[in-house]
């Protein structure tokens, strides 16, 4: 009746591993499957523990990066909140200096700012090259 325990444990593990999506509890759900299986062969407890710990921790550093890379490959990262916003085009609404300014970015106002000394004056296009904060860094649009 022990290896329910084991069973349940991985079924625990597996929904949270649902709710996390990183892949290690899954490899520890393997793990306690591992466990399971020793005691059905009749290791004592403290082997199965063994049994279950290195199990958990030989499929982490092999099996999870295999699995990480080849979910990456197939799909693609894509940015969101304000890393989304790097790269996208911007309109001056006041002029934006080193020190700040406000350009129109994705249908809202943000504050920004220029890294370089200069100053860009309303209604130049501009580009986002990072988010500092609240703040967009750009630099002009010198092209299509």
């Amino acid at each position: 009746m022990g290896w329910l325990w084991w069973i349940g444990g991985a079924l625990a593990l597996g929904i949270l591993e649902m709710l996390s999506l990183d892949l290690v509890l899954a490899m520890f759900a393997g793990g306690a499957i591992a466990g399971g299986i020793s005691y059905l062969f009749g290791a004592s407890v403290p082997v199965q523990f063994v049994v279950a710990a290195l199990t958990s921790v030989l499929l982490l550093f092999t099996l999870r990066p295999w699995l990480l890379r080849h979910l990456k490959a197939r799909m693609p990262l894509v940015e969101t909140n304000a890393a989304a916003l790097v790269g996208r085009d911007a309109v001056v609404v006041s002029t934006v200096t080193g020190e700040g300014g406000r350009v129109k970015l994705a249908g809202e106002v943000w504050s920004a700012r220029v890294e370089a000394a200069q100053t860009i004056p309303p209604g130049t296009e501009v580009r986002v090259s990072r988010i500092d904060g609240a703040t967009a860094v750009v630099v002009p649009v010198t092209g299509p």
